[in-house]
């Protein structure tokens, strides 16, 4: 007999998880296509851009669903990031790969997601940590800097590429800034808990 508890909380196989999972497995399709196109910004580099496009907007939409159905797992907080990092950072690694994004952004950016991926793993005996609103902030300004990075027109068109260039800086200053929020949230969540016991 399934307990009222059990029968209340949302299944591992729900939609919002399906299409993480979904994101994960189209981080190697988008890596390969944008690799094979050897920086000629034709077909494949389209279908990078479309693939990168899709990926993301999946998130979007299984935090959406996820949201007004009620299906909030912690799977879903804890995976979500994590397909988004798979995600965000093979773009940024293989842009700046080909040169087109400074390593000094991609370096300090990944550093920040990695290390505040790791940071809920470590407190996550004392709570899960959700994405907040300046986190919310980050994501999209990042997406919009790898979308124009990616736009295959972008690297011949000046103006594309300082827009795209611009935009990548913001990303990563609200990415820094973020990133300290959630050191102090997990300070505080750790000591909460431990006052709790």
């Amino acid at each position: 007999m399934t307990s009222p508890t059990s029968a209340s909380s949302p299944q591992l196989w729900n939609v919002p998880n399906i299409l993480t999972m979904l994101r994960i497995v189209l981080v190697p399709f988008f890596i390969w296509s944008f690799l094979a196109d050897s920086s000629q910004h034709g077909v494949l580099r389209w279908i990078a851009f479309i693939l990168f496009a899709v990926a993301i907007y999946t998130d979007q939409l299984d935090g959406a669903i996820a949201r007004k159905r009620n299906l909030i797992t912690d799977f879903g907080k804890i995976a979500d990031p994590i397909a988004d990092k798979l995600l965000t950072g093979s773009a940024l690694v293989l842009l700046s790969v080909l040169g087109e994004l400074p390593w000094w952004i991609t370096v300090l950016i990944l550093v920040r997601e990695w290390g505040i991926t790791a940071l809920r793993f470590v407190v996550i005996r004392y709570g899960v940590m959700p994405a907040s609103q300046g986190g919310k902030l980050k994501t999209v300004l990042q997406t919009v800097g790898i979308l124009l990075y990616l736009f295959p027109l972008t690297p011949g068109t000046p103006v594309l590429s300082a827009i795209a260039f611009w935009i990548m800086v913001l990303a990563l200053a609200v990415t820094v800034l973020t990133g300290l929020d959630y050191v102090v949230k997990a300070v505080r969540l750790r000591a909460s808990a431990l006052r709790g016991q």
